[in-house]
């Protein structure tokens, strides 16, 4: 399987030849803020496994449990494109909005539901205050 994505101008495009390990909603103040939305849905994948064309521009944050989130994005257009984390080492998530095929996404969970917007159902998709134990 081969994942392919770009930001919204097209001037940085990637490719993936790895399935998702995992799928998730994140609700955090930070992902909520850099999507400009409510919430953001992102793909686990091999970093390994990606290569990308073009020039990303890294802003630097710090996560709720005080490790480095490195997000980044277009500095064209300024699409979010992937999201660096310390924990889980290897993995690198990539911003589900980019997916040229958004028809592999199906979120395992919703994480950061202590900061979700009030007016979002969470439906049936199980749900954790932070990240959960193990990720």
């Amino acid at each position: 399987m081969t994942i392919t994505g770009g930001c919204l101008c097209g001037a940085v495009r990637y490719a993936c030849d790895a399935e998702p390990l995992l799928c998730v909603t994140c609700h955090c103040k930070n992902c909520q803020r850099q999507a400009g939305s409510a919430l953001s849905v992102i793909i686990g994948v091999p970093e390994a496994a990606v290569s990308f064309e073009g020039t990303l521009k890294t802003y630097h944050d710090i996560g709720d449990s005080g490790a480095a989130v490195r997000r980044q994005f277009c500095p064209e257009c300024g699409s979010p494109v992937f999201t660096r984390v310390e924990s889980p080492p290897g993995m690198l998530f990539i911003k589900a909005g980019t997916l040229d095929d958004t028809g592999i996404l199906k979120p395992a969970f919703h994480c950061y539901a202590k900061s979700k917007q009030d007016w979002v159902d969470l439906g049936d998709t199980p749900a954790f205050e932070t990240v959960p134990e193990g990720l």
